[in-house]
C-alpha cells in the first residue's frame, strides 16, 4: 500500500479546520464533551494562533477584554484586560499545550476541498501538504477559519495608487523590521486598523489618519479596577466569573442601548470625545454617517489613540482622494499630501472556509452565499459540517463557543440515537423566508465581500445572532431537532 492510499485509510470522528481561537476552543469543547471522539486540527500555516499569529503592523492586539475574550475554560491571568497581539497568540497556544490540544496540530496542511459522499456518508478532504494533495476521511467537519483571505488581501479602491513610488503596506502583510522612523506615513482608512496603527506609528513617525468617513471611537482602560479588586478579596476562578459576568451584562446592556436609543448613544459617545479632543477637531473628523454599531466600535486602549493626536505627531484629515501620482496624493478638497508610506488600512476581503471548495456528491461546489446558516453554525443542505462564527460586535469567541457548544450537543445526539448524518434543512412552511447576510454591519469590506457569506432568516433557527447569554442558553436547551433532517447509517456500505 502506497504512503497516499495509507493516508486515505486514515479516519477521524472529527477533523478541526484551522488552529486559530475558534479551532482550538473547539478541539477543547469536543475532548471534554466527548472525550472518546477522534479528532485532529488541520492547519494552514507553521504556527497556532491564528489571526493572532498573522497580523505583525505596529499596535495590532486584541480589541476587547480578555475576560470576554478569552477561553471560558482557561480564565485570563494577566493584570491587562487588552493586550497585545503577540500576548494573545502566546495565550493562545500556552492554552493549546495545557490541554495536550497542540498535539492534535497538522501543521502546513491546507484544506482544498471537501467532498461528502452520500453513500459512504462521510467526507473526503483534500490537504495540500507542500505541494502534495493528501486526503482524510471524517464524520464531520468543524471549520475553524476565521473570515477572511489569510492569502489576498482586500484590493484598495484607491485611484492611481499605483503611480505612487513610496512603499505602499497594507497591514495585513506588513514588511518583518520595518523601519518608518522619521517618515510622513499616510494611513488610509478609519477602523479598528488605523486606530491600532496611530498611536504606534506616531512614536516614531509624523502620520496622518485619511479617512473618507469617520468611526465611533471609544477610550477604554486596559486595565479594570473591579477586576484586580475581585481578585484581591475573592479566590481567583470565583473572581474571574463574576468580572466575566460583570462585562458580559455591561455589553448586553449597551449594545441593547445603542440599538434602541441611536440619538443618545450617539450623544453618549461624543460627550466621551469632549474629553478626550477639542469640540473644534470632533465636529470636523469624529461625526459618523451612521448609527452606533452599525460598524464594529474602534477601541483605543487607555486612550492612546487620542494621546497621539494631543501630541500633534498624529492628524486626522476627513476628505476623499481624487488621484494618487508618483510623489502626492490629491484630495477632492485642493489640498495634496506627500507622503513617504501609504499604509492602505482599508479593510479585509471576506472569506468562508479558507476557500476550500464543498461539495456534495461531486457535484459542483456549493455557493455559500445562496445557503442560509442553522442556527449560526450549519449550512443549509450540507451534512455534519459545522463553522465557527463569532460576534460582529462582540469578541469573537462568544459567538465560536456557543457554536461549539451546539456541535458537542448535536454530536451526542447522533450517537445516542445511532445517526450518521444531520442534514440542515428548511422545511416548506419556512420557503420563500427573508434573508441577510450573516455579519450584519455596514462596512465597507463587509458589504464588498457579501457574496462570500452564507445568510441568516427571519425564522427560527435560521435567525441571526442574538446576545451571547441568549444564544448560550438556545445552544444548551433549545429544540435541536428543529430544521435538521437526521439519517440513520447506510448498511449496505
Amino acid at each position: 500500500m502506497s504512503a497516499l492510499q495509507a493516508l486515505s485509510e486514515r479516519f477521524y470522528d472529527v477533523i478541526i479546520v484551522g488552529a486559530g481561537i475558534s479551532g482550538i476552543n473547539a478541539a477543547y469543547r469536543l475532548q471534554t464533551e466527548l472525550p472518546s471522539a477522534s479528532y485532529i486540527i488541520l492547519e494552514a500555516r507553521m504556527q497556532m494562533g491564528g489571526t493572532y499569529s498573522f497580523f505583525r503592523y505596529p499596535g495590532f492586539g486584541a480589541d476587547s477584554d480578555l475576560y470576554s475574550f478569552g477561553f471560558e475554560w482557561r480564565p485570563w491571568r494577566g493584570r491587562k484586560t487588552i493586550i497585545s497581539g503577540k500576548s494573545a497568540c502566546h495565550y493562545i497556544c500556552e492554552s493549546a499545550a495545557v490541554y495536550g490540544i497542540d498535539r492534535k496540530v497538522q501543521f502546513n496542511h491546507k484544506l482544498v476541498s471537501a467532498n461528502w459522499s452520500s453513500y459512504r456518508q462521510e467526507w473526503t478532504l483534500l490537504v495540500n501538504k507542500n505541494g502534495q494533495m493528501l486526503p482524510f476521511n471524517t464524520r464531520f467537519v468543524i471549520l475553524g477559519t476565521g473570515y477572511y483571505d489569510y492569502d489576498v488581501a482586500l484590493e484598495s479602491p484607491i485611484p492611481g495608487i499605483q503611480n505612487f513610488k513610496g512603499p505602499v503596506i497594507h497591514p495585513q502583510f506588513w514588511p518583518e523590521n520595518f523601519d518608518h522612523k522619521g517618515k510622513y506615513v499616510v494611513v488610509v482608512g478609519s477602523g479598528s486598523t488605523s486606530i491600532s496603527l496611530i498611536p504606534s506609528l506616531a512614536k516614531t513617525a509624523q502620520v496622518d489618519m485619511l479617512q473618507r468617513s469617520p468611526s465611533f471611537i471609544v477610550a477604554q482602560p486596559s486595565t479594570d479596577p473591579f477586576g484586580a479588586w475581585a481578585r484581591q478579596m475573592l479566590p481567583f476562578l470565583l473572581a474571574n466569573r463574576i468580572t466575566r459576568l460583570k462585562f458580559l451584562l455591561k455589553s448586553f446592556f449597551f449594545n441593547k442601548f445603542c440599538r434602541w436609543y441611536p440619538l443618545k448613544a450617539r450623544s453618549s459617545i461624543h460627550n466621551a470625545l469632549l474629553k478626550e479632543l477639542p469640540r473644534e477637531t470632533i465636529e470636523s473628523n469624529f461625526q459618523p454617517s451612521y448609527e452606533p454599531l452599525e460598524q464594529r466600535l474602534c477601541i483605543a486602549p487607555d486612550g492612546d489613540f487620542f494621546e497621539a493626536l494631543r501630541t500633534e505627531r498624529a492628524r486626522v484629515i476627513t476628505d476623499t482622494i481624487v488621484t494618487v501620482t508618483e510623489r502626492e496624493v490629491k484630495l477632492a478638497s485642493g489640498r495634496s499630501l506627500r507622503p513617504d508610506i501609504i499604509v492602505t488600512a482599508t479593510g479585509l476581503k471576506l472569506l468562508v472556509g479558507g476557500g476550500a471548495k464543498i461539495s456534495i456528491d461531486n457535484a459542483p461546489p456549493i455557493a455559500v452565499s445562496e445557503k442560509f446558516l442553522w442556527r449560526n453554525t450549519m449550512l443549509q443542505d450540507v451534512p455534519n459540517m459545522a463553522m465557527m462564527i463569532g460576534y460582529p460586535d462582540a469578541p469573537w469567541t462568544l459567538g465560536a463557543d456557543v457554536n461549539a457548544l451546539l456541535v458537542c450537543r448535536l454530536l451526542r445526539t447522533m450517537r445516542q440515537q445511532r445517526f450518521a448524518a444531520a442534514v440542515p434543512h428548511i422545511e416548506s412552511a419556512d420557503e420563500g423566508m427573508k434573508g441577510a447576510p450573516s455579519l450584519h454591519l455596514k462596512s465597507t469590506y463587509v458589504i464588498k465581500g457579501t457574496d462570500a457569506l452564507p445568510r441568516t432568516g427571519d425564522k427560527a433557527p435560521w435567525l441571526p445572532r442574538s446576545h451571547y447569554l441568549f444564544d448560550l442558553c438556545d445552544a444548551k436547551f433549545a429544540n435541536i431537532s428543529k430544521g435538521l433532517r437526521f439519517e440513520k447509517a447506510n448498511t449496505n456500505v
